[in-house]
Parts: structure tokens; C-alpha cells; sequence
């Protein structure tokens, strides 16, 4: 194993086209430090979950530029083995302001030239939701999107997106992957300098109108223009690139009293004022909700680094700000694209992924509209989108996933968090115009449809063992099922790994409607627990009570199956 390791590291060297990167393999083979090399050789970045994402070094279990001009010369294989007009068409390379993305987005369209194949560049930072809109916008083959979204400092990603504008599912990802592993040795792939690449035609810059059109499109979301543009908004782009595009739409739908936060509000790679500039970590919004109490703002909108997920933060009707849920805002949006688009749309289709709230399912079905659940990621949520618009002349209105992603429309086929503001602004206006808070309107819809609350709980498995311990709790609960848990039986159980598609995730309905799902995150070293309890209400018991002796049985049921988890985990040194 040792002598394999350091030829392995030995030959990476040889082929890194990065010095920095070639300088720490050197480094670390002359101190023969074999747990680094290990690490950075013992595996490679799955591709998956439309692309790559993983911490910036050398290696293959490494985001570098290596691993990039591989991924590239994968797209560009498959896109000229399957695509007739690749060649014609070519594809859109964006990326966020992250440490390495600047000369990541120019190697891959460096490569995609080298294989004749244009690259649409955007010259300047752009959110990853008008990445993927200018996949289509421009009729592109295929779009690149270099990020690495919420993740800490240390990570940077390559998001793939298909021509549909949707990101890429099988057998699409699985196709890349295999010429991925067929394209040979970094350093000699073929690749165009930009100059040689722009003199052949094949680097061409990505024009403002393309910007301008998203801004238009998005805009055009709006359900209420004009109605509680009064309102004081704090916003937060947690040091990405979203910050200039938000203010740009609030002020185009007329809001004119909104506050970025200053310290947050230009892109900087180093996130100087978060560890994790995930707006859903504690303390992320700590500067947002400082501003807020100085402004009095009534709302606050966080996106995260690269602009595709939104939180929200608002007043309720005692002048508290709150924090509202992934679920909660998924079911505001939902419910308020469903009841308030005008007229209303053919054949209304509502989607939502299998760990996000039932309650939005409950709401289509109570409303005369479809409702699919889709396994977990928007890739999923948008390809069953598009097909079912294709084959049964549906009308796509609303996505989302509790991890903070919302598609409030078909501007973009994938979550982003920038319409997504602007559509819960324009909610929250229409409250206003109506003498209502926001958490007033959602307890307008949990009355109606039923209370719906959720948690989750994550584990952290670091190091080589982390996949393999996080596979084995779930094989743990498959070879011995649970028949009630937390006090509530389990009435059916549903394992997706069996189901077509497949995803590794377990999924266990309880008595009265609720649920507990897990499965291992496929962007984090983390196994994730999904819960939802259905709280019934008793005419005439007022909501905050219901919801009290709720969050009391659905902490019951957090601590007894995390007990069952814990339980069901092998020793790191199994």
C-alpha cells in the first residue's frame, strides 16, 4: 500500500499543470507524511451530485486544477460523443468569488476550447442561478458553474448543468464520469489560452443582456407590484455574489428602504465574519439581525455565497424577529404562487423533495393541484419538472427543499435564492397591504391545512472512515427495523436505495402523519435526520399552544431515535 501511495503521488506530480499544488505533493512526499498523502490520494472526488465539490489541495480527493481540467475534458468528451451541436452550441462557464474559482472557470473554458467546443464566459463574478439561466437563454449545450455554494472557506465545487437548463441526473453524470476516467493524464489534455481560444472563436464573452434579461424575468415574479413597498428590509449576501443582484431587483420592484450589510455585502473568498457562510449555521445572521434592530427593519433576506438559497427573518405580530424554517418558507411560497397567480395556471404542478414538510403536499391536494415528491436535490425536482410539463401538460409553479432552495417559477430550472427573495418580499408586502405579519399569514395556512413541524440533526464522520460508518448505520436500521419510535408506531417504511431512482435514505411514516428520514448528505461529510410531526388541532385551542405540546412530542422524537442512531453506529475502528 505504501509504495503504491507514493508512485501514485509521484505520478500526480509529474502531471499537475498548478505548481503551487505541484510544490505541496513535493513537500509532502520528501516528509514521507503518509496519513497527508492518504488523504489526498486514497480516493477521488466522486463526481456527482451534478459535479465535484471538496477542499482545495493537491490530489484527486482535492478540488485543484487538475481535477477541473479532468471534469472539463469528461463534459467535453460526452458533449461531443452525445451531443451533435456541441460544437455549435457550446457552453456557459460562470463562477463565484471563492478562492481558486477565478482560474478554475478559465481552465475549464480553456479546455472546452481545446476541444473545440466554445465557452460562454461571464467576465466578471455571477450568481450561480443566472449561470444556469444563461444555459438556456443562450441555447447552450451545457452550462459550468464553478462554486462550492454554502461550504466552509477551505471548499470550492464544479456544478454541471445539462441543456435543458436543469442540473445533469444519470445516465448524464455517470457518462462524464467514465470519460472523466478516459481522459488521460492532466497535463496533456488538450487546452486553447484564452487568447488563441478567443482569436479561433472559441472564448466568447457572455453579453449584459443576458443579466439584464434574468433581471427582467425575475421582476416579472412579482404577484402584488406596488402593494407594502413600505417596508424595511435587512439583507445579506454572507461576503457573496449575491449582494448587488438582490438590491438591483428590490429596487426594481419598489422597494426603496432596504439595508445591506456593509461587512457582508462585497464577495470575499476568506468570509471574514463567518465560519460557515451557511445563513442556516448559528451566528451567520448575527450582523443581519444587529442591523435589523437598528434599522426596525420588518425582514431580513440571506443568501448564501453563491446566491442560490434564501433564509428569512421577520417580524411577527409582537415585534419579535424570528427566524422562519426551510419548510415554513417553502410552504409561504408554495401556498402563495398556488392561490395568488392570476389566472390561474392549467394543470398546477407543485414539487418537493422526499425530506422536506408533507405540508405542502397537503396544501396542493386540498387545492386541486399536483404534488410530486422527488429524491433529495434540485436536479431532481427540475428534471421531474420539465418531463411532466413535456409528457402531461403540466405547469410548473413552485420547487423547493428544506436546505433553504425555492424555484418560485420557470425563470430558472433550479433553486434560486435571488427570485426567491424578491417573491418572498412581494408576500410580505402583500401581508403588510393586508394588516398582516408574515407568521400571521402562515398560521392563516397551518389552520387551514394542518401544523406541520420539523427538525433535523446532522453527524459529522471525518476522515477515511467517515462513508463507510455513515453506510453502516443505515445498513443497521435495514437489518433491523424499528416498529415504533419516540412512543409512535412506524406504519410503513420505505427504503429508497430499492426504488428507481435509487438514493441511499431510509424513510420510516409514523402513526398520525408523521415521518423520520435519514440519509448520508451528498455535499458533506454528515449523515443527515430528517423529522416532521403533524400536531392535531383540537377546535377551538389556540395555535401557540398546539404548536408548544408539539415542539415538546417532536424533541421526544429527535432524542429517541437519535439514541436508536447512535446505537446503530460502528466504531471508527470497525
Amino acid at each position: 500500500m505504501t509504495d503504491d501511495l507514493y508512485a501514485r503521488a509521484e505520478a500526480w506530480l509529474r502531471e499537475d499543470p498548478d505548481p503551487e499544488t505541484a510544490r505541496e505533493v513535493a513537500a509532502l512526499l520528501e516528509a514521507k507524511d503518509e496519513t497527508a498523502l492518504l488523504d489526498r490520494f486514497g480516493a477521488r472526488l466522486e463526481f456527482g451530485t451534478a459535479g465535484l465539490r471538496g477542499v482545495l489541495g493537491a490530489g484527486p480527493n482535492r478540488m485543484n486544477r487538475a481535477m477541473v481540467r479532468k471534469a472539463t475534458a469528461g463534459l467535453a468528451r460526452y458533449l461531443l460523443a452525445v451531443h451533435p451541436r456541441a460544437r455549435e452550441e457550446g457552453v456557459v462557464v460562470a463562477r463565484d468569488g471563492r478562492r481558486g474559482s477565478a482560474i478554475f472557470a478559465k481552465d475549464a473554458a480553456s479546455v472546452l476550447a481545446g476541444h473545440g467546443i466554445p465557452a460562454h464566459v461571464f467576465e466578471d463574478l455571477a450568481p450561480t442561478p443566472l449561470g444556469a439561466f444563461a444555459v438556456r437563454e443562450l441555447h447552450a449545450a451545457a452550462g459550468v458553474v464553478v462554486t462550492a455554494s454554502h461550504n466552509p472557506p477551505e471548499y470550492n465545487g464544479y456544478k454541471v448543468y445539462w441543456t435543458n437548463g436543469a442540473q445533469i441526473v444519470p445516465p448524464v453524470d455517470a457518462g462524464i464520469s467514465r470519460e472523466i476516467d478516459a481522459a488521460g493524464p492532466a497535463n496533456e489534455i488538450p487546452f486553447l489560452e484564452e487568447a488563441a481560444a478567443r482569436e479561433r472563436g472559441l472564448w466568447l464573452d457572455v453579453v449584459p443582456g443576458v443579466a439584464e434579461r434574468y433581471l427582467e424575468r425575475v421582476t416579472g415574479l412579482q404577484l402584488h407590484a406596488g402593494q407594502g413597498r413600505d417596508l424595511t428590509i435587512v439583507t445579506t449576501a454572507l461576503h457573496g455574489v449575491g449582494g448587488v443582484w438582490l438590491l438591483e431587483l428590490l429596487s426594481r420592484a419598489g422597494f426603496s428602504n432596504v439595508h445591506p450589510v456593509a461587512a457582508q455585502q462585497q464577495p470575499d473568498g476568506a468570509f471574514p465574519t463567518v465560519r460557515f457562510p451557511n445563513p442556516e449555521e448559528p451566528g451567520a445572521l448575527d450582523l443581519a439581525l444587529a442591523l435589523a434592530e437598528e434599522t426596525k427593519a420588518d425582514l431580513i433576506l440571506a443568501n448564501d455565497p453563491d446566491a442560490d438559497r434564501l433564509a428569512v427573518v421577520a417580524r411577527d405580530a409582537k415585534g419579535r424577529m424570528k427566524a422562519f424554517t426551510g419548510n415554513e418558507i417553502g410552504v409561504l411560497l408554495g401556498h402563495y404562487r398556488l392561490t395568488e397567480v392570476v389566472p390561474r395556471p392549467r394543470n398546477p404542478l407543485l414539487l418537493a423533495t422526499i425530506v422536506s414538510s408533507a405540508q405542502l403536499g397537503v396544501i396542493a391536494r386540498d387545492l386541486g393541484a399536483r404534488f410530486e415528491e422527488t429524491l433529495t436535490g434540485f436536479k431532481w425536482i427540475m428534471n421531474r419538472a420539465v418531463a411532466l410539463e413535456e409528457t402531461e401538460d403540466a405547469t410548473f409553479v413552485f420547487g423547493y427543499e428544506e436546505a433553504l432552495g425555492y424555484c418560485p417559477g420557470d425563470v430558472v430550472r433550479d433553486k434560486d435564492g435571488l427570485s426567491s427573495a424578491l417573491v418572498f418580499a412581494d408576500l410580505a408586502g402583500w401581508c403588510r397591504s393586508h394588516g398582516l405579519t408574515v407568521w400571521d399569514r402562515l398560521e392563516e395556512i397551518q389552520r387551514a391545512h394542518g401544523l406541520f413541524l420539523s427538525a433535523q440533526k446532522s453527524v459529522t464522520f471525518t476522515g477515511r472512515s467517515g462513508p463507510a460508518r455513515m453506510a453502516g448505520i443505515l445498513e443497521a436500521f435495514r437489518a433491523a427495523p424499528p416498529t415504533e419510535i419516540g412512543g409512535l408506531s412506524v406504519v410503513s417504511a420505505r427504503d429508497y436505495a430499492r426504488a428507481e431512482p435509487a438514493t441511499n435514505a431510509i424513510a420510516y411514516e409514523l402513526e398520525g402523519g408523521s415521518r423520520v428520514t435519514l440519509r448520508p448528505s451528498g455535499t458533506e461529510p454528515k449523515i443527515k435526520y430528517y423529522f416532521e410531526l403533524r400536531v392535531s388541532l383540537p377546535e377551538g385551542e389556540d395555535l401557540g399552544t398546539a404548536r408548544a405540546r408539539g415542539e415538546e412530542r417532536l424533541a421526544s422524537l429527535v432524542d429517541a431515535f437519535a439514541a436508536l442512531a447512535e446505537a446503530n453506529t460502528p466504531r471508527e475502528d470497525a
